[in-house]
């Protein structure tokens, strides 16, 4: 099995409706331990992710971190692996996807082995920094080695909807294990659980796991590394920390009118250099460009939609920790079988109108959320069934019709929107949903009914800018008339 064949592009993203699922999907022994192999990466990723947010408070109260610091258990971890995700795709393509997806790994792993025996909030910060940093390297190098290794067609749908299940699996699972850690154990056993997930696909990806990179070696585009870098570290600050202070402080409007200048920086040098870090004729492409849109809408909403939840179960229904991971443990499992079915649905439809529909049924599931009142536990298990078929499509779409040298950059951008997704819809919504309950608490409703009236808000515009954003995928992603001669 060789990870340098050129495949040729698929010329359209819809696909034939009439098509079946090729029998070729299916994967032999070894394709299926790399896959195994590469998913378990991403999964302790997004594990890591999310596996702090109920562990939080009790990691706070041991380290002596204030409340209003907490936050930056987080941040330090979507920083840089937001951040560094284009500029190690890029690093990837050059010097070895299989070199970089190791070495960031190891640093993952080292990482995870400092924030476990952290005894102090410095020592802490400093460690979720660098496991922000090896996942930038791991997340980009790892799906790059995902679909150069599988050609373009069902054995690469097929394994972009193992790995799109997983990681969903993985960000809402890491909410349930880390109230059943936290409360069974320590806080610490949370971060432990990521030392035991690195040890193990480094013992494996030695052996199985071949190189990859570009035949044609360049250089790497510094100034446009360091505007999109900056950029990234800029926009995820200022919406991270949006989220605890409002939108109209300096801290983060500074860091919002700095992230635009360096991002319309980076455009600028890349469309005149000669080896650009992002080519502009990838952006420009509909696939990748609209592609990147459905990833941003189904991660930034669900994301958000979750966030509205934990308040709703917690604030408004008094649930404990646990019991509100485990009823989005219980939404994680119904997330995988549908990510599993994804593939078929892309082999039979096109993966645009994957795309497309599953944004919008997401839409339309998380309209059904309007009808919440005090004891609707059980509606939110369904809410994430149409982001199952997003997760998988959207790989799909961006990374299409693309050689295997410009995966490196393709999926770098997946992650990327990947990342802004899950920064982005919580400040958003955050704000509407606080703005709301605040006026009904001035109004002189209770707690739990003002939150359920910030809920209720919030969840109208998540449902209403997934119902926009998804007609904005189906037209930027409708086939093109060829001009007749």
């Amino acid at each position: 099995m060789t990870a340098t064949t050129t495949t040729p592009p698929r010329n359209d993203p819809g696909a034939d409706p009439a098509a079946r699922p090729d029998p070729s999907a299916r994967l032999p022994l070894r394709a299926r331990l790399v896959l195994f192999l590469l998913c378990a990466a991403q999964f302790a990723v997004a594990l890591d992710f999310s596996i702090l947010n109920i562990a939080l408070p009790t990691l706070g109260h041991d380290l002596h971190i204030a409340q209003a610091d907490l936050q930056w258990g987080m941040t330090a971890f979507a920083l840089p692996s937001g951040g560094f995700l284009l500029l190690f795709g890029r690093i990837a393509d050059q010097i070895g996807r299989r070199r970089v997806f190791l070495a960031g790994l190891s640093l993952f792993t080292a990482a995870s082995v400092l924030a476990t025996l952290a005894w102090s909030p410095a020592v802490f910060l400093a460690a979720r920094a660098l496991q922000g940093l090896g996942a930038a390297a791991i997340v980009p190098s790892g799906m790059a080695l995902l679909t150069t290794t599988f050609r373009e067609g069902p054995q690469r749908d097929r394994a972009l909807g193992v790995m799109g299940s997983l990681m969903a699996l993985g960000f809402t699972f890491g909410m349930v294990l880390g109230g059943v850690l936290t409360q069974t154990l320590t806080w610490r056993s949370t971060m432990g659980l990521n030392v035991l997930m690195g040890v193990l696909v480094l013992i494996g990806a030695p052996l199985l796991l071949t190189e990859s990179r570009n035949e044609r070696r360049t250089g790497i585009d510094v100034p446009g590394a360091v505007t999109v870098t900056g950029g990234l570290l800029a926009l995820i600050y200022g919406l991270s920390t949006a989220a605890q202070s409002g939108f109209g402080t300096g801290p983060v409007i500074g860091s919002l009118v700095a992230a635009v200048a360096l991002l319309t920086s980076f455009l600028v040098i890349e469309a005149r250099t000669a080896e650009p870090l992002v080519s502009l004729r990838i952006l420009r492409r509909p696939t990748v460009a609209f592609g990147n849109l459905g990833g941003l809408a189904t991660f930034s909403m669900m994301s958000a939609v979750i966030f509205l939840g934990t308040l709703y179960l917690q604030q408004v229904n008094g649930l404990s920790p646990v019991l509100t991971g485990l009823v989005f443990g219980v939404l994680g499992v119904s997330c995988a079988v549908s990510g599993n079915i994804a593939p078929r649905v892309v082999a039979r439809i096109g993966s645009a109108r994957t795309l497309t529909g599953g944004l919008l049924i997401q839409g339309l599931l998380t309209t059904v959320l309007l009808t919440i009142s005090h004891g609707a536990v059980g509606t939110w298990v369904f809410m994430l069934a149409g982001a199952a078929a997003a997760f998988v499509s959207y790989s799909v779409t961006a990374t299409s019709g693309l050689p295997d040298e410009e995966q490196g950059v393709a999926t770098g951008l997946v992650t990327t929107t990947q990342q802004v997704g899950l920064t982005v819809g919580i400040p958003l919504l955050s704000a509407v949903a606080s703005a709301r309950s605040d006026a009904l608490r001035r109004e002189g409703h209770s707690l739990a009914q003002a939150t359920l009236g910030g809920v209720r808000l919030g969840i109208g515009v998540d449902a209403a800018l997934l119902v926009v954003l998804a007609l904005a995928v189906a037209l930027g992603l409708r086939p093109r008339r060829r001009p007749t001669d």
